[in-house]
């Protein structure tokens, strides 16, 4: 009996130390390692991009944007693409400047989209833009935001449109 309680005592501390300290480490090393990259890059993603995301539903596509672009909802969109979207925040592909060029960038094909182009931004419907964050893209490395409240996403959306400008 004893015996048990400290196997489960020791496979109890080992989950711990994966969960808390392994996971996450190893997380951090993958994103430094990304980001000596991205930072040598010469050359910014291309303006415009092709891109062949499947097209949103019609109901949805032709959505405008139901928030207004204020202080409040730019700063609020800002701050989940570059902190609080989970599953990870947007700019560990997309870049702090929403240029494409992330941490994690270099592993994807085709490469995250650069926001800061206007041709490719400005053709996108926002409706478009806010399936795609919901649902991800695939055959790209685009994640599914589906943990994020609407709002939130129109949020983001409009940061996206101000990244574009």
């Amino acid at each position: 009996m004893k015996e048990n309680g400290l196997q489960n005592k020791i496979q109890g501390i080992s989950r711990q130390f994966t969960h808390r300290i392994f996971l996450p480490g190893l997380f951090l090393i993958f994103l430094s390692t990304g980001l000596e990259f991205a930072e040598a890059r010469e050359h910014p993603s291309p303006c415009p991009q092709p891109r062949f995301t499947d097209q949103a539903p019609p109901n949805i596509s032709k959505l405008k944007n139901p928030l207004e672009s204020t202080p409040e909802n730019l700063k609020k969109g800002k701050l989940l693409f570059q902190v609080k979207a989970k599953p990870l925040p947007c700019k560990s592909c997309h870049g702090m400047t929403g240029d494409g060029n992330g941490p994690m960038a270099r592993g994807f094909n085709p490469p995250p989209r650069n926001f800061t182009c206007a041709k490719t931004v400005n053709g996108v419907p926002d409706g478009q833009l806010f399936w795609i964050i919901k649902n991800g893209s695939p055959g790209t490395g685009m994640l599914s935001y589906k943990s994020l409240r609407d709002d939130q996403i129109w949020q983001i959306v409009l940061h996206l449109r101000q990244l574009a400008q």
